[in-house]
């Protein structure tokens, strides 16, 4: 299974939950012996009978029946380990829809585990799909500051503070170097704040790279040089920047005015190949073509230079037969936007997701020769390319 593939199950499994406890988890490590993993499923089903609920009971012992004899197809563990969940899924009281998810994840896994729980258990995968590519951001000027991470392509806001530190001049009649001393301190103290909260947000993503720290005036420089952030993090980092903005508007701007600094992050990549696309889109020069079908068309004549597909892209492939007459139809669509009945006799209509639409269009442009990107929707020009369909191509000529 991909990584592509896993996050989508993630969000799938994690939004089940069990009117019980009747949704069984199993993590088995690569290289643990699977006939274990078998005799320890069925001392589990031997043990069903001491389940007071007889609805309960019956959706384990079903789960944990689909498991074994899932389980006897494998001689041995597969090289990165076993992932299986298995429960009712109905969301209808009393009606069982049992359902199994068997696996081998992208990366090894070493956590064993049987858990019978309401809800699937799903952290550790989490932690196979996590960002490996963090930086962390810091936008501070004398009256507010915001603390952030870049994940990947998204900038995670963490912190927004709002300083008490007054203006330059002074109230109340105050004399002006008294004003001044005032004014220093709180700044001092606003800067410790802001701070702490980075050191402890931080210090607490262990795949974090960098540091960038930006602001519209000299308090960046200020907070930089000074005892604000831990040693540890001061070694980090890479970049200070002047910004017109600071805050939570400033985390954009500062990942834009980054560039020089984040030339391998693939935030910065997929922007520069997203712009790419909709600079040729504006000129109308005949090499941006978007939307499914013009898209398939030019890949199958060899005149996609690079194909670039959303995550978040809404169409799959669906096969759709008609129970009543010879209809049958293959067709990339939303889900939502499919057919109730049969266009050729109004009858009722079996649907089913055919294969993995991403997948074969990462094939076909692998077999033209063309390159293929897949980019998010978490940034504002991959939620731009999405809102066109979240499937485009720049091209090798004019077609």
């Amino acid at each position: 299974m991909s990584k592509r593939q896993l996050k989508t199950l993630i969000k799938e499994l994690g939004s089940f939950r069990g009117r019980h406890t009747e949704l069984v988890s199993i993590s088995v490590p690569s290289g643990y012996n699977i006939n274990e993993i078998n005799n320890m499923v069925r001392q589990e089903a031997g043990t069903v009978a001491n389940i007071k609920s007889k609805t309960t009971r019956k959706n384990v012992s079903g789960a944990l029946a689909r498991i074994d004899q899932a389980l006897r197809v494998f001689k041995v563990t597969p090289p990165n380990g076993l992932c299986i969940y298995s429960g009712n899924i109905s969301e209808n009281e009393g009606t069982s829809d049992i359902k199994l998810w068997m696996f081998e994840p992208p990366e090894p896994i070493n956590l064993r585990t049987y858990r019978c729980e309401q809800t699937f258990l799903i952290d550790h995968l989490k932690e196979l799909v996590e960002e490996k590519e963090v930086y962390g951001l810091v936008t501070i000027d004398k009256s507010e500051a915001s603390v952030g991470f870049l994940m990947g392509k998204a900038i995670k806001v963490s912190h927004n503070f709002n300083s008490m530190v007054p203006g330059k001049t002074g109230k109340g009649g105050q004399s002006a170097q008294r004003f001044e001393r005032v004014r220093a301190g709180l700044l001092l103290n606003f800067m410790k704040m802001v701070g702490e909260a980075a050191t402890k947000t931080f210090e607490q993503n262990r795949n974090l790279k960098g540091v960038l720290i930006g602001g519209p005036g000299p308090v960046k420089e200020t907070f930089a040089d000074g005892d604000f952030l831990s040693e540890a993090l001061k070694k980090k980092i890479i970049g200070i920047k002047d910004l017109s903005y600071s805050g939570e508007p400033g985390l954009k701007e500062l990942l834009e005015r980054s560039d020089d600094v984040l030339k391998e992050a693939s935030a910065t990549i997929e922007r520069d190949i997203i712009k790419d696309f909709f600079d040729h889109l504006k000129k109308e020069d005949g090499l941006a073509s978007y939307g499914h079908v013009d898209v398939v068309n030019a890949l199958k004549i060899g005149a996609v230079r690079k194909l670039i597909i959303s995550e978040d892209m809404p169409l799959r492939h669906f096969e759709l037969k008609c129970k009543n007459c010879s209809f049958s139809e293959e067709k990339a669509a939303k889900k939502e936007s499919l057919p109730d009945k049969c266009p050729k006799c109004s009858g009722e209509l079996i649907v089913s997701e055919k294969a993995d639409l991403v997948e074969e269009l990462e094939k076909m442009a692998e077999d033209m020769g063309s390159a293929f990107v897949e980019v998010s929707s978490e940034t504002p020009e991959g939620a731009q390319f999405l809102q066109l369909g979240g499937i485009g191509a720049v091209l090798r000529y004019k077609m």
